[in-house]
């Protein structure tokens, strides 16, 4: 009997390192999902193997699956929820994710172009496409268009956040900015402008007009889409 046991026992750890195993051979594009979590995960609980636990992590909504962008949203405690992962096994997951965020905006920073849309946007969408509340960040730039500094400068409600032109000019004149742009994220992943935006937009721009200091754009970033005010036409000159 207790040969049998370490029989099945060798074959479930066989079975284990497979993924481990196949990325050593023919690399990690060779892999899934859950078997890249398994790897990450790497240790099994009681009757679960990693590869089960990685099933789960990327299974949470009843059936529904939520795929690897759920380390994004998932904090530690709803990850420790979850049977087989404790708070080790958390942490690592939810420092593979920060990982990622900043290896994509290290990757878009390199080509960041601050006259360009787009350019910002991909510098922006994994950071905040997967917030739950609205961020507004402050670009200050000099008289080249180029990135001085980057300020957060408000965290909302899930519906809204608190914008003061007056910080806005404060961070401006602080770093000798001559140009801004402001960016900030719909949580409901839809970047169409609300009145409130474009409100807030032409205060700051009005504002900035008496300080000789011009807001370039005001870009809102959904979930893999983006809006930019200027490109809409409803930058006020």
């Amino acid at each position: 009997m207790g040969s049998y046991s370490n029989m099945i026992l060798r074959e479930d750890s066989v079975k284990d390192e497979l993924p481990y195993e196949r990325f050593l051979k023919y690399g990690p594009e060779s892999l899934t999902d859950v078997e890249l979590l398994a790897i990450i995960i790497r240790t099994g609980s009681g009757d679960s193997s990693p590869t089960d636990i990685a099933r789960r992590v990327l299974n949470l909504e009843k059936g529904k699956e939520r795929g690897l962008n759920s380390l994004y949203s998932l904090s530690v405690d709803e990850l420790k929820s979850i049977s087989g992962i404790g708070e080790v096994k958390a942490v690592r997951l939810k420092c593979i994710s920060e990982i990622a965020k900043r290896m994509s905006a290290t990757k878009a920073l390199l080509t960041l172009e601050c006259n360009n849309s787009a350019s910002v946007a991909d510098y922006f969408m994994e950071r905040l496409r997967h917030e739950e509340k609205e961020k507004f960040i402050l670009l200050c730039l000099n008289n080249k268009l180029k990135l001085i500094s980057e300020v957060l400068l408000s965290i909302g409600t899930i519906n809204s956040a608190s914008v003061s032109p007056r910080d806005i000019f404060i961070h401006a004149l602080k770093c000798g900015a001559s140009n801004l742009i402001i960016v900030h994220n719909h949580p409901g992943g839809d970047p169409s402008p609300s009145s409130a935006d474009i409100s807030i937009t032409n205060r700051i721009t009005r504002s900035g007009q008496m300080l000789d200091v011009i807001l370039r754009d005001h870009i809102i970033i959904g979930d893999q889409s983006y809006c930019s005010l200027k490109d809409r036409g409803l930058l006020w000159q």
